[in-house]
């Protein structure tokens, strides 16, 4: 399976989140609403999840093996370095609007 797209859209947020992500794979299928979170050990990837009525998180969807989880948090990992900062599209926008 191959990763065809990237999409990385960075937040201004005083808290642990730092972007939302998009992944699109062999033009196929898209998996919306991966966080970059800023943890402990540096920033990490975590899959979309849903509240349990226990309160619990589960993830919505999730690679199976540890090497495509990888690949994946590397892939969006670099797009998050390469994203523009938080608001950067909105002023381009405005810019271009005259």
């Amino acid at each position: 399976m191959e990763i065809t797209d990237v999409r990385v859209r960075r937040i201004a947020s005083e808290g642990k989140l730092r972007a939302y992500a998009t992944i699109t794979f062999d033009n196929q299928f898209v998996i919306h609403n991966l966080k970059v979170i800023d943890g402990k050990s540096g920033l990490f990837v975590a899959m979309p999840s849903r509240k349990t009525k226990s309160g619990e998180f589960k993830d919505v969807a999730h690679p199976i093996s540890s090497d495509f989880r990888a690949t994946m948090q590397e892939a969006i990992l670099q797009a998050y370095e390469n994203a523009p900062p938080p608001g950067a599209d909105e002023e381009y926008e405005e810019d271009t609007a005259e």
